[in-house]
């Protein structure tokens, strides 16, 4: 196999991007450093060709690759590991879900020289300042000059709050400066380690409340530093996953076929059947998609978007596959310009991505659960006379045939 410095050597002679999408495995091999260095002329400055397709590539990139460049930025020393530490917690800023305004690698007098701007459009901004670690001087006021200058050029809100994420975890120091500042009700602080975590949290969630209560987070109240805080729900979040599985309501099984026998299958097996079924589909389609959720995926521009739900199967050919499709799922697909609903079935190499636009129109002939405290649409498949499956439309007595959406695992597949 060749090594990475002879594919660093290949990757030189064509762009980022293009490499990453022809020789994928091998771009994720590399340190953060050999992508660099890979990107334009390998120096990254403001404005520059090897900046635009660093951040292009880190817009792409999974997200658990953006974890470990975050995490060798810190562990290791290297000429202008700080802006690259700037980019990759701006890119994390965008896995949050904010709207993210990079700032400049280098500081000029007629440019304010902010890390990031981090916006949504129902929460106030945020001003971002990244700090490798807390042993270097972090002037309060320049960073509350830069919200004042932002301010009067109508680039953020008079309500925008501060936001320093710091490489090191031991910030005592630093928490004390702000707690001793005038700032104290205007910023906030958390390490990368934290920031990731957050980022972790949101993608094993399907539930979009959890969004809401992290910028909650992120944003100035009791407490300076919001680590310990941010340990807990992580922590709350994981033990949460580990009792979610993808099952049909007792109350909706088909007793005389013994459809749905309520045996759980390990989330961490739905996980790895979910990626693949995405994986294979972002291929055939000739997409690159990133996780937004523990179940939606979309493009770096938003328009493409994935949302896949995956069952095991069950006893019985009457109904042998069954999903919730959820409201919060709906709205994400609707949002997209082309979009799809993967169904990825536990024992099959193949999947089926119903294009939105027909599973839309179709959701009225579908049985609803609709109570206080959640809603979904019953997505349960049938078998034709055939054996090949479709989607049984209940409330019309009528079935959706599934074959015209299939897809397999091989590169080469075309999906529809």
């Amino acid at each position: 196999m060749p090594s990475i410095r002879l594919f660093c050597f290949i990757i030189s002679s064509m762009p980022l991007l293009s490499f990453w999408k022809s020789n994928r495995d091998e771009v994720l091999k590399m340190t953060v450093e050999q992508v660099v260095s890979s990107a334009g002329d390998g120096h990254l400055r403001d404005g520059s060709e090897a900046s635009k397709e660093f951040r292009g590539y880190l817009r792409v990139c999974p997200s658990e690759s953006l974890f470990n460049y975050a995490r060798y930025c810190l562990e290791n020393s290297f000429d202008k590991s700080g802006i690259i530490l700037q980019d990759i917690v701006n890119e994390l800023g965008r896995r949050l879900d904010f709207e993210v305004e990079d700032g400049l690698y280098q500081g000029k007098k007629t440019v304010v020289g902010f890390d990031g701007i981090w916006r949504s459009k129902s929460d106030p901004d945020i001003l971002v300042e990244v700090k490798t670690t807390d042993y270097i001087a972090v002037s309060l006021d320049r960073i509350a000059e830069y919200k004042e200058r932002l301010y009067a050029e109508r680039r953020i809100e008079p309500n925008a709050s501060m936001l320093v994420v710091v490489g090191r975890e031991d910030t005592g120091a630093l928490e004390a400066q702000v707690r001793g500042s005038r700032y104290a009700w205007d910023m906030r602080l958390i390490s990368v380690e934290r920031l990731i975590k957050l980022v972790q949290i949101k993608e094993k969630s399907d539930d979009p409340t959890t969004l809401t209560q992290i910028r909650q987070l992120l944003r100035p109240f009791e407490y300076t530093k919001i680590d310990r805080i941010i340990d807990v729900i992580f922590t709350t979040a994981v033990d949460v996953e580990q009792q979610i599985a993808e099952h049909p309501p007792v109350e909706e099984g088909d007793k005389e076929h013994g459809t749905f026998k309520q045996d759980r299958t390990d989330p961490d097996l739905l996980s790895a059947k979910r990626v693949e079924a995405v994986e294979a589909f972002a291929r055939a389609k000739g997409k690159e998609l990133v996780r937004y959720s523990r179940t939606l995926f979309w493009s770096a521009d938003k328009t493409f978007r994935v949302c896949c739900a995956v069952s095991k199967r069950y006893e019985g050919d009457y109904q042998p596959y069954w999903y919730a499709f959820h409201p919060n799922w709906d709205r994400f697909l609707g949002e997209g310009k082309d979009s799809y609903f993967l169904l990825s079935c536990m024992d099959r190499a193949e999947a089926y991505a119903v294009p939105y636009s027909v599973l839309d129109k179709n959701k009225k002939s579908l049985n609803m659960t609709d109570r206080n405290d959640r809603s979904y649409w019953h997505v349960a498949l049938t078998t034709m006379e055939d054996g090949s499956l479709a989607i049984n439309l209940s409330r019309i007595g009528k079935k959706l045939a599934l074959k015209p959406f299939a897809f397999g695992w091989s590169a080469a597949t075309k999906a529809p």
